[in-house]
């Protein structure tokens, strides 16, 4: 039976280094999830590889259809993860691994459990940032969002902080290498 690790904390909290590493060390076994979604991509981002960019048109037609496993709106943009993608990865007997924000999370964990084949595989981990003040440096080293932008997720931030509980794991986040290697720990012990 696959895993599903779900990975979610506020934005800019490094959930896609991490993801990004956990596939570069396990690849063979470890299929990234990539979710849809309506934002514009950043500087290097690649439709079908990062995220499938999809206008907002596209995005409604898929969710008229039912193609969503789930979906949610998150600072004024449309995410969802298309079920054909985790059952794909699921039939080729793949651990599956989503960067997923707390919302998204919730409504994964409610398919598993409503879902005799994913019944039992979710494990989901919450990345905690040391403080609002960090959250924000780390979101203007990084240079992709305007000022209001920002804002907004660390509005954001501070909600999804106190849904921390909801997770199976929460890691209180140190720097890049430590909070890879406490995940890294985590994803082992559940194989």
């Amino acid at each position: 039976m696959s895993l599903i690790l779900a990975i979610s904390g506020p934005a800019a909290v490094g959930k896609t280094t991490i993801c990004e590493r956990l596939i570069q060390e396990f690849g063979d076994g470890l299929s990234r999830l990539v979710t849809a979604t309506t934002r514009s991509p950043r500087d290097g981002e690649k439709h079908g590889l990062d995220y499938f960019f999809f206008q907002k048109s596209e995005f409604e037609e898929k969710l008229s259809q039912n193609q969503f496993l789930e979906h949610e709106n998150i600072h004024g943009n449309d995410y969802g993860i298309l079920k054909e993608s985790i059952l794909s990865a699921q039939e080729k007997g793949l651990d599956i691994l989503l960067n997923i924000d707390v919302n998204g999370s919730a409504s994964l964990r409610k398919f598993c459990q409503d879902t005799l084949v994913l019944n039992g595989c979710l494990s989901t981990i919450f990345i905690r940032p040391n403080s609002l003040e960090d959250l924000k440096n780390r979101m203007i080293q990084r240079a992709s969002e305007s000022e209001e932008q920002a804002q907004v997720r660390l509005v954001n931030a501070q909600a999804e902080m106190e849904r921390q509980d909801e997770f199976d794991y929460i890691i209180e986040s140190a720097d890049k290498e430590t909070d890879y290697q406490t995940i890294k720990e985590i994803y082992l012990s559940l194989k």
